[in-house]
């Protein structure tokens, strides 16, 4: 993956802090694009933020970080079984192969 626009840092107090504006129902309406205003963040991605902190924190439902982490963990990891099975079952076909050939 590239490098991150935003530092881990500020994406943290972003959210946090969009979150926290998010319970006051005096500061609720338009949270979200007065604090990405306010931090010089793009509004849609502290939207992101915040929908994967409300996930995480199960007030949402959907794939958690963590769960995202161990699906393309297993699916990387699928991939390189994969490719190793295939190397073996070729390896295999042409052992097979070559044994219908005598040595001279």
């Amino acid at each position: 993956m590239g490098k991150k626009k935003y530092p881990d840092e500020l994406r943290a107090r972003a959210t946090r802090m969009a979150l926290d504006a998010r319970q006051d129902p005096d500061t609720s309406r338009g949270a979200i694009t007065r604090v990405a205003d306010q931090l010089g963040v793009n509004r849609e991605a502290l939207r992101n933020w915040v929908r994967q902190a409300e996930i995480d924190g199960g007030v949402r439902p959907g794939t958690t970080t963590d769960d995202a982490t161990r699906i393309a963990e297993l699916e990387k990891e699928v991939r390189e079984l994969r490719r190793a099975n295939s190397i073996l079952k070729s390896a295999s076909g042409f052992s097979r192969q070559s044994s219908f050939y005598p040595h001279r």
